[in-house]
């Protein structure tokens, strides 16, 4: 195999379009990003009883997210350890064990082979100790959101989201209660495009007012001027591959309680009222500053009333996972939650639609051959370096995309 010259096709200001079209790449970020960092794979709520389980996912290999019988959170992968048949063949449900359908070996929810039949053929039950479900490897939390790292060491979770964590914090001081909760259900979108056109485009500020402009007149929410020239909403480069787009100076300009969300306290009495119960004096800037719009490499997207989770599955085939957050003790502010996700990403929704569509003409522009390149240059001459390190610039500048492939490019190095 022809070793890839990533600092031939990653510059400052420019990335080639093989990048996005070679199945030898998608192999190697495989290995390199998906099979050796810290990857999104679910949430606690989502398993809220013992023996709940759901699949998940970590890039193309299936998981099995369970809640064992003693109420532990396991990653188990979806693959008997005999002859690789998949375990589970649906989505969510509740069971003690799984049972392989090819030759009927059972086990347990934490992992473990309760038994096979005809045990005499294995000199009886000896050999279960060493051939129970794999499991991945490591498994940490933060606010429930859980991630999974095939690799045995390395760095911390924390470490791994850096600046990124606050964001998390951020979610979570929106519940009355402190907690978020992903019960609202996912639907699962499709796209005929390489997995870091997605990545790009969930903190890029300069398309919005192009690509979403049917959306923004229909729903004359505001929203397109956060994105317009005039905005003095930032776009930032928090390191380790993650990004934001922050619009709080936007939203702290305006004033305006829940006005990120594009309502008033009035219209959410109740919600409004518990936050101002739980957080006192400091529910004013919690309820102007809204929910983060942060994309955590390389795959989870805090999209303020959303999430979204990018799963690959070939160099050109990607699908992304997209669900509503829900607050938990906030049942009035959830409806409203769940009401615009619909609106948006929903299966008729218009805001999903317009990006994907993009999605797949940019793959298949890449596949041209003149230019090769991808320019990455706007806002360079006007980005700058925060006290904390942070580069930052317009909102609709592309600092964020070049913080991506900054990360990208070190990761794939290192991992010659």
């Amino acid at each position: 195999m022809t070793a890839i010259a990533w600092d031939e096709l990653i510059l400052p200001d420019r990335v080639h379009g093989s990048l996005y079209t070679d199945p030898a790449v998608f192999e190697a970020e495989m290995e390199r990003i998906w099979y050796r960092t810290w990857v999104y794979v679910g949430h606690v709520s989502e398993v809220p009883r013992a023996n709940d389980f759901v699949m998940k996912s970590i890039g193309p290999q299936p998981v099995i997210m369970t809640r064992d019988r003693e109420g532990t959170v396991r990653l188990l992968l979806n693959r008997c350890s005999h002859r690789a048949n998949q375990v589970c063949a649906v989505e969510r449900g509740s069971a003690r064990t799984f049972r392989c359908p090819y030759h009927g070996w059972t086990f347990s929810n934490d992992g473990s082979l309760l038994g096979y039949p005809f045990n005499s053929g294995y000199q009886g039950l000896e050999a279960r100790g060493e051939l129970g479900l794999a499991q991945v490897p490591r498994m940490e939390t933060i606010h429930g959101f859980v991630f999974g790292s095939f690799a045995e060491e390395g760095e911390t979770l924390l470490e791994h989201l850096g600046a990124a964590a606050e964001a998390f914090d951020r979610l979570a001081r929106l519940s009355p209660e402190g907690e978020v909760e992903l019960t609202a259900g996912w639907l699962k979108h499709r796209v005929r495009a390489n997995w870091k056109m997605l990545l790009e485009n969930e903190t890029d500020g300069y398309h919005p007012q192009f690509v979403h402009s049917s959306i923004f007149s229909v729903a004359q929410s505001g929203i397109g001027d956060l994105y317009s020239d005039a905005s003095i909403a930032l776009s930032r480069d928090l390191g380790k591959g993650h990004t934001e787009a922050d619009l709080r100076p936007e939203f702290r300009r305006r004033g305006v309680p829940l006005g990120w969300f594009g309502t008033t306290e009035e219209r959410l009495p109740d919600y409004s009222a518990r936050m101002r119960a739980v957080h006192g004096e400091a529910a004013d800037s919690i309820l102007v500053d809204g929910s983060p719009h942060v994309m955590v490499f390389p795959n989870l997207f805090i999209a303020e009333i959303q999430l979204f989770v990018i799963q690959p599955f070939a160099v050109d085939d990607t699908v992304q996972h997209v669900t509503a957050v829900q607050l938990k003790g906030a049942p009035d502010m959830n409806r409203r939650l769940l009401q615009q996700t619909i609106g948006s990403v929903g299966p008729a929704g218009l805001l999903l639609a317009d990006d994907s569509d993009m999605y797949e003409r940019n793959q298949r522009g890449a596949r041209v051959r003149r230019p090769e390149w991808l320019v990455l240059r706007r806002g360079l001459h006007r980005e700058r370096v925060e006290e904390n390190g942070q580069r930052s610039g317009h909102v609709t500048d592309e600092v964020p995309i070049r913080g991506i492939w900054r990360h990208y490019r070190s990761l794939m190095e290192n991992g010659a």
